[in-house]
């Protein structure tokens, strides 16, 4: 009922009121990009997420380094004078295990191989098969039968993460209804030095599962110019590759609790576990740290909103969303008090949008809401809000937001053993801080809730 008031007095009350509402919260909002950008916040964000990613490294779902993340996470927030507590899930435990690969023929040479999350692994002693090289999976339809009893190697051009990830994910389960003996797929990248970059995948129901793992672009391409050439190729593979029964975890959960409508709920969230390479810093420990740091930024100001601020760092992201779809469950029975979910999940490189979905009567709202980042020149608002763990949420109608970054590396070191430190920004992620802070806090403390 509260919910169905607060839609309510918004069509009673003219958006120029509204409008001026938000214009009003100019001062905060400054307050809160200079102590993010230019006070004694700057760099926080960044000094935290080295000192966590150094500390425990990359985190896989069901792993040890991912149980050290949880209860870094706790213990940190917690001393950070936040109210944090732990809603426990069950997430998928994929082990990696030895993995190697190597072409015999035409000549001899080493394969840079990271296998795929879910994958089964090979026979101990490996599988040594020639090897078909398809460029879709058009042509491997047309050619279905030369891939029986082979190794098929996609060497798909990268078009856009979108829409060239469906190799990765499904690439097994087509080649297997082929007769393929395993799956070697060019990584889902733009840009390459020799680096492979891993991923989930997804089997098919009722479909043979083979093994499958990425290879370098470098990789594919050279095998597809010897295919080109009529040379017989052979490689070897081996995988270690195994799934353990599910693993116990859980989303980390903090909160300022609202004042007045401490029952309303703006959400920010980024994910705490990565791949089992690299450092997971770019995904998601900078989304992780930048919802952990609005709420420091907010308590430093002694700032109270209406609604209560919630962040969550879900767990097993990269498996599908798990963690943040168990939390759906558990959670939608409040939808109508759920005002506003944000997701950082896309790189906390140099800011340059907040993306938006929702009505057209909370769009006008957050128009307004985005000119007071007018400080850091991000007063743009666009289309589609996007995430993996908020996308339950907005598909059932609550609004949701999501942070748009100068993202054209990103997919460089994403999934791969580049995404460290090394390419994370200090300055970069104090814009992303103080638009996170501005957004997440002025949203909660309107009057009114956003218009469903």
């Amino acid at each position: 009922m509260a919910a169905a008031r607060a839609v309510s007095n918004h069509t009673t009350r003219k958006f120029s009121d509204i409008a001026t509402e938000v214009a009003g919260y100019a001062d905060v909002a400054k307050q809160i990009i200079d102590l993010a950008v230019f006070g004694a916040a700057q760099n926080r964000s960044y000094r935290r997420l080295a000192d966590f990613t150094d500390a425990i490294g990359n985190r896989v779902s069901g792993s040890h380094n991912l149980e050290m993340a949880i209860k870094y996470m706790y213990n940190a927030m917690t001393q950070d004078g936040l109210d944090v507590h732990l809603e426990p899930v069950k997430i998928p435990h994929w082990v990696r295990g030895k993995e190697s690969a190597e072409m015999i023929a035409p000549r001899a040479k080493s394969l840079a191989i990271l296998g795929l999350g879910s994958s089964v692994g090979t026979p101990p002693e490996g599988i040594e098969a020639e090897v078909l090289v398809v460029q879709s999976f058009e042509e491997l339809k047309r050619r279905a039968s030369e891939a029986m009893g082979r190794i098929v190697v996609f060497n798909q051009p990268f078009v856009s993460y979108g829409e060239t990830v469906a190799y990765r994910a499904y690439g097994a389960s087509e080649a297997a209804k082929e007769g393929a003996l395993a799956t070697l797929i060019r990584s889902i990248t733009p840009f390459s030095i020799n680096s492979p970059h891993t991923g989930w995948q997804d089997y098919q129901a009722g479909v043979k599962r083979i093994p499958s793992a990425c290879i370098t672009v470098e990789d594919a391409e050279l095998m597809w110019r010897m295919a080109q050439r009529g040379q017989k190729i052979v490689v070897r593979l081996t995988m270690g590759a195994k799934t353990l029964p599910d693993a116990d975890s859980f989303n980390t959960v903090v909160e300022i609790t609202g004042w007045q409508h401490p029952e309303q709920v703006v959400l920010l969230s980024g994910h705490l576990d990565s791949w089992d390479v690299g450092q997971g810093a770019m995904d998601d420990g900078g989304g992780a740290m930048i919802s952990w740091e609005a709420l420091s930024l907010i308590k430093d100001l002694g700032l109270r909103p209406r609604r209560t601020l919630r962040t969550v760092l879900w767990t097993a992201e990269e498996q599908g969303g798990v963690g943040a779809q168990q939390y759906y469950n558990l959670h939608k029975v409040n939808m109508s008090n759920f005002d506003l979910v944000m997701e950082s999940d896309l790189g906390t490189f140099t800011p340059v949008a907040l993306q938006f979905t929702g009505s057209d009567a909370a769009r006008k709202v957050m128009a307004e809401v985005v000119k007071l980042l007018f400080p850091i020149n991000t007063t743009k608002l666009e289309a589609h809000g996007e995430g993996t763990d908020i996308s339950p949420w907005m598909q059932a109608g609550v609004p949701g937001a999501s942070l748009h970054v100068a993202d054209n590396r990103y997919f460089w070191f994403h999934h791969s053993e580049g995404d460290t430190m090394t390419v994370q920004d200090p300055q970069a992620m104090n814009l992303c801080s103080a638009l996170w802070a501005v957004v997440a806090y002025v949203v909660a403390d309107l009057q009114d809730m956003l218009p469903r």
